[in-house]
């Protein structure tokens, strides 16, 4: 199963994003919300945002894994994507304007080629 490589490199990256809210946290002193302290909020806003986009991201790649479609789609789709989250962790925590942006467009740029992939590979004929 592809999807899991993904969803395992994925999960690396949240838990290393994680680690960053908590060194945040320590070194401020902060045990709830953000305190008005900015790098927390910026660290913060760096997990919160992998969290919006992975968990859609790889139900569309186990369902186009699922519809039976060419297996080097989902790894380019994967590769692409896991680089664009990376990309864009590291972009918010460096206030990296550019960096964030390249990384929304791997992001969106995988979104919409899997839906559009998983609408290709759709069995059709078992939907009615």
């Amino acid at each position: 199963m592809i999807t899991a490589l993904y969803a395992s490199i994925l999960a690396i990256l949240l838990i290393w994003l994680a680690f960053q809210v908590i060194k945040q946290r320590r070194v401020n002193k902060v045990a709830y919300a953000d305190g008005g302290i900015e790098p927390l909020q910026i660290a913060r806003s760096a997990q919160s945002n992998a969290t919006e986009y992975i968990p859609i991201t790889l139900i569309l790649m186990i369902l186009l894994e699922f519809n039976g479609a060419w297996l080097w789609w989902l790894h380019f789709t994967g590769a692409v994507f896991v680089i664009g989250r990376v990309i864009h962790a590291r972009a918010i925590l460096r206030d990296d304007f550019n960096g964030r942006v390249i990384g929304m467009k791997l992001t969106f740029f995988t979104m919409i080629g899997l839906v559009v992939l998983n609408l290709f590979y759709l069995p059709y004929g078992h939907l009615w």
